[in-house]
């Protein structure tokens, strides 16, 4: 494999190295799903542990997430200085820091300490997002780039499935469900005890994340990775980029990165709120913990599909306009139909099963949109990627502005939120990348 010391181009790397280095940002897409999509059953295990409103609860995804808005240009300028995998490695200490903060936090049983040990892992997460996703984006034939998104899509919604459940299974019991219950008649006391033996079931598995991304930043120091040139420019793309001064200049650049951030925004409350809005047909947490995870298994028969189809028999761009399609009209679906079904041994209504197959029509449009958004950045990837890591956000407003609409009407009515959304997504799809010029000066 060629020196990790110097940036190289991607081209120049063999079959062999090129698929080294995917599989070694296959783990991190791994980490990254493990330690984001267990928010998905934190939310409703704070808000019992809490006793939160569900735009409270919500701030677990904004503290997490709001980070990426904050950080993810910092984070551009740190990878430029120190290369790609001493920051992968910061990010991982970081990230390790976020993890330690919720021992003390479940000692004092304080959530605005759980919430600041939520914004360190996101900030940890944004330096590795920021780093990996370019990555993978130029790590081979850009008419692929899907596929090799997809692959890491699968690790880290892979990740996702097993997250709630894992965390289930060490922090759960059996009789938890009559003692959520029970908590109404409880006397202060009594209740505090409670809550207080509830939360602090999270030190342990939190302290083990924390030494696993501690280990995790010295392997991937350590390992075979290249130091890839992200900003090597062709002499056309040169010629092209020669009179750009700023990175606004990029009109697709600047209008994917929303669509990100409305994309993202959709994905979270498809996947963090399905919990809710199944509790809200009388499924108790122990037994709706498994939504979260059909939802992302969708996700990932999505990245199959991408896997197999594309380029061959169907390009990334129209599989973002199906997917975009999609998604509007099961948020149609979600508002408006109603009835029960049973499907996988669970009987319930069936505009759940809507919210769950979110998942499939949000699972190609992220890999739809990173290759169409850095399509000809050329010198400004790095910073057009941090741009893209920014959208990030999304995760963090988007639940917050569902939790008000469900606190103020209803967690069905609050899923509204998702069409505006797609339309965008089918706007960017069909139009949006194509912009070239803004018909306004920057």
């Amino acid at each position: 494999m060629p020196s990790t010391s110097v940036a190289v181009k991607a081209e120049s790397l063999s079959q062999k190295d090129t698929w080294i280095s995917i599989g070694i940002i296959g783990v991190l897409f791994f980490v990254f799903g493990f330690v984001s999509w267990i928010n998905a059953i934190l939310i409703p295990y704070f808000k019992i542990a809490f006793t939160l409103s569900n735009f409270d609860s919500y701030l677990v995804a904004f503290a997490f997430y709001i980070s990426y808005l904050v950080m993810s240009v910092p984070a551009s300028y740190l990878l430029k200085a120190v290369g790609f995998k001493k920051g992968m490695m910061f990010g991982f200490f970081i990230m390790a820091v976020g993890a330690y903060i919720f021992i003390p936090a479940a000692m004092s049983r304080t959530y605005e300490v759980f919430l600041l040990g939520l914004f360190t892992l996101g900030t940890g997460l944004a330096v590795l997002q920021t780093a990996a996703n370019p990555y993978v984006t130029i790590l081979g034939p850009k008419d692929k780039a899907v596929q090799r998104i997809s692959v890491m899509g699968i690790f880290n919604k892979g990740a996702g499935i097993l997250a709630p459940i894992i965390f289930a299974a060490v922090v759960l019991r059996v009789g938890d469900t009559e003692l959520f219950n029970q908590l109404e008649t409880m006397g202060e006391l009594e209740k505090n005890a409670v809550l207080d033996e509830l939360i602090r079931r999270v030190i342990t598995p939190y302290a083990v994340v924390g030494t696993v991304l501690v280990g995790l930043g010295i392997l991937v120091r350590f390992s075979p990775l290249p130091e890839i040139d992200t900003e090597h420019e062709s002499a056309e793309l040169a010629e092209a980029n020669s009179s750009k001064t700023s990175i606004l200049q990029f009109p697709h650049l600047i209008l994917g990165a929303f669509a990100i951030f409305l994309h993202v925004g959709t994905q979270v409350i498809a996947i963090d709120t399905v919990i809710g809005y199944a509790n809200s047909f009388g499924i108790g947490l122990m037994e709706a913990k498994v939504f979260p995870s059909f939802t992302l298994g969708f996700t990932i028969i999505g990245y199959l599909i991408g896997i197999s189809l594309i380029p061959k028999m169907i390009s990334q761009v129209n599989i973002l306009r199906i997917c975009t399609l999609l998604g509007t009209t099961f948020t149609l679906l979600i508002l408006f139909t109603s009835g029960e079904v049973t499907l996988f041994g669970i009987t319930t209504d069936v505009s759940i099963w809507f919210v769950v197959l979110l998942g499939l029509a949000n699972s190609l449009v992220w890999a739809g949109i990173w290759p169409l958004a850095l399509d000809g950045l050329g010198r400004f990837t790095k910073l057009g990627a941090s741009i893209m890591i920014m959208g990030l956000c999304g995760n963090a407003i988007m639940p917050l502005i569902y939790g008000y609409l469900a606190d103020l009407y209803n967690v069905r009515f609050a899923y509204w939120v998702l069409f505006p959304c797609y339309l965008y997504l089918v706007y960017y799809a069909a139009y949006g990348h194509k912009v070239r010029k803004w018909t306004f000066s920057i």
